[in-house]
């Protein structure tokens, strides 16, 4: 019996995988023109925008720099071993132009340090005994900090970073999953507010101090644990008093911190019909207007939170034929034939799709939805069903890394 069972309950498993493949590639062909598509050989899972370059972590081994006005690939940084699951960058020297250094983290385990001048290689060091996750860096104290699927986060100095590889300098490891996503900021002491956050949809709020000593060392304090998340935190952004995180639990939200430190009136929850994986609130960018964008699914959406007590959704758009995986503005800068500089502002979306698509702000805010309670007329894909048991117990991956892994690993 136990074995007509699993037959049956793989049999079920493979006509949803089925049915997905055919209602991607429906949408595929439907999509395949939309945002002004920039294929990528593999899929982008981390992306930063820098004047008009994008910077992207690739599922295919590689970092990239490309042109977002005319899609070409300009650098490619090649070395690791495994998809490459984030990026940062560090400049030595703040507006100076040069001097700015590209860190990227990997599946293979280590953390990469790169010229972005002359594209060499600086430093290659052995980071985590898992995936790393994913980097943050706080200039101001040449602070580096690193979390993995190993359940730690690591701290490295970065003095003197072009003679030798980041030097570890303290880490914690209070999280029983693995840590997702981080962020921090820099307080006029001299400390550092880091915010730690786990596929449990645990937030950890830490003091770091830095001791004295020949080799630099920054001890951690906890100061609080949040819960108001009941899966995986996605993506993290900390600014002007509020911590702004998207999950698993189909929501994003705002809370302040510490607590009563916002000045403004709270949002509340902002709830979708699948998991969001990417936040980009417009009012901490130079925009500074009043909107949130998210991604679930594949689906982008704007919110419109100038009455912070009730968000408004403005716009939706089908962007993707598989999961949205960043959101990050672009602010384009070009000169008019009269010499003006004109300036227009555009949402730079990547995804499992294996492009990125470059949306005119504009272009979203006027896609009205005609679901004023917040429910998506667009088409959604859901996620692949996952099938149960204790397998997974026995291994080192957690189930959304073990499909995470498939996905990335698609086109490769």
């Amino acid at each position: 019996m136990s074995e007509i069972t699993a037959d049956h309950s793989y049999l079920l498993r493979s006509a949803a995988e089925l049915e997905l493949t055919e209602a991607r590639r429906q949408k595929a062909e439907r999509t395949k023109s939309l945002g002004s598509p920039i294929q990528l050989t593999g899929n982008a899972i981390d992306i930063q925008i820098r004047g008009n370059y994008a910077w992207i972590a690739e599922s295919a081994h590689v970092a990239k720099k490309i042109d977002l006005e005319t899609g070409k690939t300009l650098q490619i940084y090649r070395g690791h071993h495994a998809p490459v699951t984030c990026l940062a960058f560090y400049d030595r020297t703040p507006n100076s132009g040069d001097e700015k250094l590209l860190i990227t983290g990997s599946w293979d385990k280590t953390i990469k340090i790169w010229d972005t001048n002359t594209k060499g290689l600086i430093s290659t060091t052995a980071a985590h005994d898992d995936f790393v996750k994913t980097l943050l860096v706080v200039p101001s104290v040449k602070l580096l900090v690193s979390s993995s699927s190993d359940k730690i986060v690591k701290f490295w100095d970065l003095t003197d970073v072009l003679e030798k590889p980041p030097q570890p300098a303290g880490s914690v490891s209070a999280h029983s999953r693995p840590v997702e996503c981080i962020a921090g900021v820099a307080n006029a002491d001299g400390t550092v507010t880091l915010f730690t956050a786990d596929t449990m949809g645990v937030l950890k709020v830490w003091k770091l101090e830095r001791e004295g000593g020949p080799r630099p060392r920054w001890r951690s304090t906890l100061q609080d644990t949040l819960n108001h998340h009941r899966t995986r935190i996605t993506e993290i952004i900390y600014d002007a008093g509020d911590i702004w995180t998207a999950s698993s639990d189909e929501t994003v939200q705002v809370v302040p911190y510490p607590p009563g430190s916002s000045g403004q009136k709270r949002i509340p929850p902002l709830t979708h019909p699948l998991p969001v994986r990417a936040i980009l609130p417009l009012a901490l960018s130079d925009l500074e207007e009043p909107y949130i964008v998210t991604g679930y699914g594949d689906v982008i959406r704007l919110y419109d939170v100038s009455t912070p007590s009730e968000p408004e959704v403005l716009g939706e758009i089908d962007a993707h034929w598989h999961d949205v995986t960043a959101l990050r503005l672009w602010v384009q800068k070009s000169r008019t034939d009269d010499g003006r500089t004109r300036i227009e502002p555009w949402i730079i979306s990547t995804s499992l799709d294996g492009t990125i698509r470059r949306w005119r702000f504009s272009e979203l805010h006027d896609s009205k939805p005609d679901n004023p309670a917040g429910q998506s007329k667009a088409t959604v894909i859901a996620p692949t069903p996952q099938p149960s048991g204790n397998a997974k117990d026995q291994v080192e991956i957690t189930e959304e890394e073990e499909r995470e892994l498939a996905e990335l690993m698609e086109e490769d």
